[in-house]
């Protein structure tokens, strides 16, 4: 018969030993609440009775009468820093925390009012934390009427934000950015109610002081004096955007450090890399025209769910990061894998590859593709470029001092038949991967350049591009493909060689492909680059790299004539044309 001490004691055992308290988190916001919409908040999270282990922390957001969505995915970073700059109300921040080590996990939310910017009847113009970056707080107005701002510099200049629509009882806000520094703005609202017009008061806006990024030379005016904004994604500098004559009117140095696209309203997609750092430190996001982070995710939490699929872990994220339509994110990442008699290699080698990854609303994996599973990895790269741990474009990678640098894929984006384009840099060619927008198996479908797939309908025996950059769908015409053509693998045969601008006409069922236009930039790119369309027919190039410290963009008309040269003190990843901040332009 069991005693009663000894019940005791066989309760005790049976119960789950803790050396303290479980696990809880508190998260304290570094504002007080209420405060006026846009502030800007840190959100600091502290655990206690956690045992020994590693921490990570995810962060979700939601306006009280919304749904939670990740900011911060899990990982080490225990402060999300935070704003809300469209809305007043009450606001959630949701933080979990989980103890990799023991599996333990807490979760807290913390909330915060955001107070209407303008309180009265009034309008309010306020500043922010980012010295070009202006805050307009406009009174509440009739559903079924729309407002915007619009803000002139003293040469008469005008830009305007993005119409909103009226809401009930509710304020609305604008970010007024694309101002140059130190520079007086005349600011006020345009409501349209039916065949109304209401003109808002006018207001002052004086920016702040900020060092331009690098010497601009206009060594061709654009044509007819044209308006419009340069973006820019210079190597080893802080992103920026410039007028067409390289003045500076908006910057990020935010945690996102590469900037990839630019997208309606001014939001933005991008990576950070580091070519020595942890896997926590490979980054991959989207930021706000006050340079907020406003989601993110790193590698390792990526190679968490790699791993639940069974797939290859990566090393970082690398060139590309675009939108797809409900909210997904596509991004290239790095793969590395050790292999033995590959690329006329007897001894092992170490071979980098690409992954394609397509992210949820939540910074989830929702499709993956790996490019040793569907490529040819005894197709050396082209001009047998390899990689050392140093970086010098190369992604992360750590299974040897060296590496066979096999694809550096550097663009991927979406076709209008749901499939993916991607740029094979070190193959010289573009790929056409069965993605069926998110239902494909990954297969490739056809392969354009030398040696593809595609019968070259061109005079040139030298027409097909190499080392290419940035090729995507002509907005409009699914059969036109336009690119950067770097041009290395010519330029190796004939040291005079110009990169080029190229657009290429593809018949898919009889596999031909024909160059229907071929721009000479006038000088040699080796690396980086763009390629856009323009509203005028026109097309933008930045020939990114023609020397470490010098890049060109450049826009040429139908008759591959160049129209506007803008000469940039310092080496671009990529270049934008915008209508404005807020707008790229279609």
């Amino acid at each position: 018969m069991i005693s009663f001490h000894q019940n005791v004691v066989f309760l005790f055992l049976m119960m789950p030993f803790s050396a303290g308290a479980a696990m809880s988190v508190n998260v304290t916001p570094s504002e007080y609440s209420p405060s006026p919409v846009g502030t800007v908040v840190s959100w600091d999270a502290v655990v206690s009775g956690a045992e020994d282990g590693t921490l990570w922390y995810r962060f979700r957001a939601r306006r009280a009468d919304g749904e939670f969505r990740v900011v911060r995915d899990y990982g080490p970073d225990s402060t999300l820093v935070w704003s809300a700059t469209d809305r007043e109300g009450t606001y959630e921040i949701e933080v979990r925390v989980r103890n990799l080590s023991t599996g333990e996990s807490a979760e807290t939310t913390g909330s915060f009012e955001m107070s209407p910017l303008a309180a009265g009847e009034q309008p309010v113009l306020a500043r922010t934390q980012h010295p070009l970056v202006f805050l307009y707080g406009a009174p509440a107005c009739p559903v079924g009427a729309r407002m915007r701002v619009t803000f002139r510099d003293p040469e008469g200049t005008a830009q305007s934000t993005p119409f909103q629509a009226c809401r009930r009882n509710e304020t609305l806000n604008f970010v007024i950015a694309g101002m140059r520094p130190a520079t007086e703005y005349s600011v006020r609202h345009v409501l349209l109610d039916g065949s109304r017009t209401v003109t808002g008061p006018e207001l002052k806006a004086v920016t702040g002081n900020v060092d331009p990024i690098a010497a601009y030379t206009v060594v061709t005016p654009p044509p007819g004096n044209q308006a419009g904004i340069l973006l820019q994604s210079p190597i080893a500098k802080f992103i920026a955007a410039t007028d067409l004559t390289g003045r500076i009117v908006w910057y990020s140095d935010g945690e996102i450090e590469m900037l990839t696209r630019g997208y309606a309203g001014g939001i933005f997609t991008g990576f950070t890399q580091r070519a020595q750092g942890e896997d926590t430190e490979q980054l991959v996001g989207e930021f706000d025209l006050m340079g907020i982070t406003t989601r993110v995710t790193n590698a390792a939490r990526i190679n968490e769910q790699l791993a639940a699929m069974r797939k290859r872990p990566i090393t970082g994220f690398h060139h590309e990061a675009a939108r797809l339509p409900g909210g997904r994110i596509l991004a290239l990442a790095n793969a590395e894998q050790i292999l033995s008699n590959v690329q006329e290699e007897a001894s092992p080698v170490d071979v980098l590859g690409d992954m394609i990854l397509v992210l949820d609303r939540d910074m989830q994996v929702e499709w993956v593709w790996d490019a040793f599973e569907h490529l040819d990895v005894n197709r050396a790269a082209v001009l047998r470029e390899t990689c050392t741990p140093a970086g010098g474009g190369c992604p992360p990678f750590r299974l040897a001092a060296q590496a066979n640098d096999w694809l550096h894929s550097n663009s991927v984006q979406p076709m209008p038949d749901g499939n993916l384009l991607l740029s094979l840099r070190h193959q010289d060619w573009l790929v056409k991967i069965d993605y069926r927008n998110g239902k494909g198996d990954g297969h490739v479908i056809w392969r354009l350049g030398q040696y593809g797939d595609f019968a070259l309908d061109a005079a040139d025996p030298n027409a097909w591009f190499s080392h290419q950059h940035d090729a995507s769908v002509e907005r409009g015409n699914a059969n036109r493909i336009m690119l950067f053509d770097n041009g290395n693998t010519r330029r190796a045969g004939d040291g005079g060689a110009h990169s080029r601008g190229q657009v290429w006409e593809l018949d898919e069922f009889n596999r031909k492909a024909t160059l229907v236009f071929n721009a000479d930039l006038g000088h040699y790119s080796s690396a980086l680059g763009t390629a856009q369309r323009l509203p005028n027919g026109n097309y933008h190039f930045d020939l990114g790299f023609v020397t470490p410290a010098q890049s060109e963009s450049v826009e040429v008309d139908a008759y591959a004539q160049s129209v506007f040269r803008l000469q940039i003190g310092a080496a671009m990843y990529r270049t934008f044309r915008l209508r404005d901040i807020y707008t790229p332009l279609e």
